[in-house]
């Protein structure tokens, strides 16, 4: 028996119109995209995950205009995030 997946997309949410949800969200860096070390925190066994203000938003996002700092350089998983889809929407939902 097969059970389909529902894709649920969201073509009115794009990155340019968001409020960066996604960006509060924990980034674990697996591979070397050139994110910047002042931009990386990293546990005891030498993991690294982006860095995160106080208020948890991530320390390479421009708060005035909502978008990436080192977006040229950002996680691959960023990259990944498709805006509207299933995961940003969970992530857009006011809480």
């Amino acid at each position: 028996m097969k059970i389909a997946a529902t894709i649920i997309e969201d073509s009115s949410v794009t990155c340019d119109r968001c409020r960066a949800s996604c960006c509060r969200l924990e980034v674990m860096l697996i591979s070397e995209t050139g994110v910047p070390e002042k931009y990386i925190q990293r546990d005891e066994w030498g993991g690294g995950v982006m860095a995160r203000l106080e208020d948890g938003w991530c320390a390479a996002l421009d708060r005035d205009t909502m978008l990436c700092t080192i977006y040229e350089n950002r996680p691959f998983i960023c990259g990944d995030f498709a805006a509207g889809s299933y995961e940003c929407l969970e992530e857009h939902e006011p809480r």
